[in-house]
């Protein structure tokens, strides 16, 4: 798969292809802990995002698959046996297609598109540093948007916010906010904002988010994707907890940036 963490798709024993993130990846074993954390928060948001699931490589398994590695310039780096982040693909790839792009004529009507700026509320909150990633579906609607009031059977676009490694300025675990952090570059995604209020309901749950979710996040972390940070965590989550009176001072700042990502915002 593409970007730096160097994901494979990986069939499981479920039968479910899954984006494996390695433990010993290129960009450090954090992006796995960054990853699950946002997958308990944004359960919790009802924002639209792949299920996520802890998998387990046994030696027998890279042995039997060598394509299976990590490029490092000119070598290669085995990947490690233990267990590894992974996020759900939608379907049997070779049977879904899921997109990184739309037109914006299918753009405009895709059936969750207010989830947009509910993840520039979480990404503002946790610190980004990456811009929003997202990958579309065409599907039925009920089985993938949380928040979508339909008929069971229609059929429609979906957003799918995906690739939440550089939470918390990636493996730093820091905040180094910044206006243009965590934007989507398809500025039809902000075209309705008119004020902060079009960033509610998602601006009262994080500013009210509770802490024992935040607890449940911290509980699902392996022992083995820490190696000793168990401390440092504890920081981050607890830095984390005292930012979310901020958020929607951080959204506002967005505006500061060399371009307003909200043109209607008076």
């Amino acid at each position: 798969m593409r970007g730096g963490a160097q994901a494979h798709l990986v069939e499981a024993e479920d039968g479910r292809f899954y984006v494996v993130k390695f433990r010993n990846n290129p960009q450090h074993r954090r992006i796995l802990v960054n990853e699950l954390i946002a997958s308990v928060f944004l359960k919790y948001l009802r924002i639209a995002a792949p299920e996520t699931a802890i998998i387990h490589l046994s030696q027998e398994f890279l042995d039997a698959n060598p394509e299976v590695y990590i490029q490092l310039g000119s070598g290669r780096r085995a990947v490690e046996p233990g267990w590894h982040f992974g996020s759900l693909y939608p379907g049997d790839p070779e049977r879904v297609a899921v997109y990184d792009f739309l037109p914006d004529t299918l753009l405009a009507k895709v059936a969750n598109l207010a989830e947009f700026l509910g993840m520039l509320v979480f990404d503002k909150w946790t610190s980004n540093a990456d811009s929003r990633q997202s990958i579309f579906l065409r599907a039925r609607l009920r089985e993938w948007v949380p928040n979508a009031a339909t008929h069971p059977l229609r059929v429609g676009f979906a957003a799918l916010m995906i690739d939440h490694g550089y939470l918390f300025d990636g493996p730093h675990w820091e905040f180094a906010d910044s206006p243009i952090q965590g934007l989507y570059f398809r500025p039809l995604v902000y075209e309705s904002v008119r004020s902060l209020d079009d960033f509610q309901p998602w601006l009262d749950q994080v500013r009210y988010f509770p802490e024992e979710v935040v607890d449940e996040a911290a509980r699902q972390i392996p022992p083995a994707w820490l190696e000793g940070d168990e401390e440092n965590l504890e920081r981050l989550l607890e830095r984390l907890l005292q930012r979310r009176k901020r958020v929607a001072e951080l959204v506002g700042d967005c505006r500061k940036g060399r371009v307003n990502p909200f043109p209607h915002w008076q």
